[in-house]
């Protein structure tokens, strides 16, 4: 079999576990040589225009390598809902989607399993969590359950509100819960009084 003139730039590329079809382009590969990669095995499409390195290992749980690979490729993308509450054991939803929030003007990216919620207030409460090797966005503990009973049910809202207030690991900051809900305009007094009274 021949080897590809673009091999050597296709290598540059796998020091990262993911990389985009705009990186490949920087580095002078045509998307027609991406393609052919992928059917050679060398590497897979994650979704659109994103591609993974089949022989990176990153040393992740296999049930969470996925997540943070896919969330490391989004623009300003912010893990939030679901996948935030499954990330700090505040619901038993399962992570059937990965949840990240984009900033509203943002064009919104094609991902596999990937459920896309534009939000206007994306700084507010994002912070870093370190998986593995990687880094990734993600709202805190407070934004997560604040942004709960804006997107999803009252049922997942209010049990999400009461496994933060009630977490044996982790003390419940409740001014800044107030905070970010008189922030983003959410009216959750009647619930904190309810449970922690």
């Amino acid at each position: 079999m021949r080897t590809s003139k673009f091999l050597p730039q296709l290598k540059r590329l796998f020091a990262k576990p993911v990389f985009t079809a705009e990186e490949a382009r920087a580095q002078a590969i045509p998307a027609r040589m991406l393609s052919h990669f992928c059917h050679q095995g060398m590497i897979e499409r994650m979704g659109r225009g994103v591609y993974r390195t089949v022989s990176a290992e990153t040393n992740l749980d296999f049930s969470i390598e996925d997540f943070v690979l896919t969330a490391l490729t989004i623009p300003k993308g912010v893990v939030c809902l679901i996948s935030a509450l499954c990330l700090y054991e505040l619901t038993d939803q399962l992570m059937r989607e990965y949840w990240i929030a984009i900033p509203n003007q943002q064009k919104k990216p094609i991902r596999n399993l990937v459920r896309i919620v534009r939000m206007r207030n994306i700084s507010l409460g994002q912070t870093k969590m370190k998986i593995g090797e990687f880094e990734i966005s993600v709202f805190d503990r407070e934004r997560t359950v604040v942004d709960a009973f804006r997107f999803l049910s009252d049922e997942i809202a209010i049990k999400a509100l009461q496994a933060y207030i009630r977490s044996p690991t982790q003390k419940a900051d409740l001014v800044k819960l107030s905070q970010y809900a008189k922030q983003l305009r959410v009216n959750i007094t009647p619930y904190m009084m309810a449970l922690t009274t």
